[in-house]
């Protein structure tokens, strides 16, 4: 992320309206690989291709921010890899780490992993290492940490449908294993902070916590959610969910969020009001359905639908419901942020 990026992201959370309304995108390996034109399996192994792959998406779009900002990273792998989870690989698809336990009595065997030694984390902090200089004399700095969220995490280490069964039948060997993640997240946060001091930011993504009730996060999940995010003094502080967002969106700024990448589901005014109005907006145009799939036309029918639903332009960053999909062009995208201030110029008058 360039510096002029980085000083309108603080800006539009700081509720500023910009000269140009905000456009962003949250960017990874399931979309980067295929739009750059390589196997996903070059784009993991191959530093070359992986710096090349997200220079060119910087270059092609200038005045859009992408979040975090050449993120490395191994699909779902990175995090679950360190607590020993079989991560399998394939040339033409995403990867997926394989659970290490079904059981939730057998946390009492898990241990904090070491964020500087385990599993593929040395190789995460190490490639941005290897390429920090280049990406600086691009105009870019390294400026957000980022993390799975901890019951995110969990999901990967034990399944989804048990993680949740054991929070209700074993609470209290659910909170250990919670315990023992929320302080890896944290670990893991402060050592990439610790590589890159330009960091001022953290994206913590978790999509378990759409997949339960009111009570159930505000004893299971809020607790260790504020922790991670009041454990660091930075300006940005993200947040990715694009399962259901209803029920943890009133809680937002109290956790200590200020930007919000929610579901497509979930309309901008519906959340603005659930949020208080504290919280920026990340979205929210359906991500697959049309920015990957849609027409020309269906882009331009939402984006005017959606930006006609907000009487003003602050604490929005205009984007989709969810990170970037496969299959997305550039000739969408171009279009999408064409549409957007074409959109909201006409909402003006």
């Amino acid at each position: 992320m360039t510096e002029f990026q980085w000083e309108n992201l603080k800006s539009t959370v700081q509720g500023q309206e910009l000269p140009k309304a905000p456009v962003g995108f949250i960017i990874d390996s399931p979309w980067l690989p295929g739009w750059y034109g390589c196997s996903i399996m070059d784009y993991y192994t191959d530093d070359r291709v992986w710096m090349d792959a997200n220079l060119k998406a910087v270059k092609e779009f200038p005045d859009i921010m992408f979040l975090p900002g050449f993120w490395s990273e191994y699909g779902m792998c990175s995090e679950p890899s360190a607590f020993g989870a079989k991560c399998i690989w394939d040339s033409s698809n995403l990867p997926h780490a394989e659970r290490i336990f079904s059981d939730i009595r057998e946390v009492r065997k898990l241990t904090k992993p070491n964020v500087r030694t385990d599993g593929l984390l040395p190789f995460v902090t190490n490639r941005l290492k290897r390429n920090y200089d280049t990406i600086r004399q691009n105009g870019h700095d390294i400026k957000i940490a980022v993390s799975r969220g901890p019951f995110n995490i969990a999901s990967f280490l034990m399944g989804t449908t048990e993680f949740l069964m054991a929070s209700q039948m074993n609470p209290e060997e659910t909170l250990s294993l919670i315990n023992i993640i929320t302080e890896f997240v944290i670990d893991w946060i402060e050592y990439q902070i610790e590589c890159f001091p330009s960091i001022d930011g953290i994206l913590i993504l978790d999509d378990i916590i759409g997949f339960v009730g009111e009570e159930d996060f505000k004893k299971l999940m809020f607790p260790y959610l504020k922790e991670i995010y009041s454990k660091f003094n930075v300006s940005i502080k993200i947040l990715h969910n694009d399962a259901q967002g209803l029920v943890s969106a009133p809680y937002l700024a109290k956790m200590g969020v200020n930007v919000f990448n929610f579901a497509f589901d979930h309309t901008l005014p519906q959340m603005r009001e659930l949020t208080g109005g504290n919280v920026t907006l990340l979205g929210n145009i359906p991500p697959r359905d049309v920015l990957a799939n849609g027409s020309l036309q269906d882009i331009s029918d939402w984006t005017s639908k959606t930006a006609v639903s907000v009487n003003n332009d602050r604490n929005i960053i205009w984007s989709c419901g969810g990170g970037m999909p496969p299959d997305v062009t550039s000739e969408k995208i171009h279009f999408f942020q064409k549409s957007i201030y074409s959109a909201l110029k006409q909402r003006m008058g």
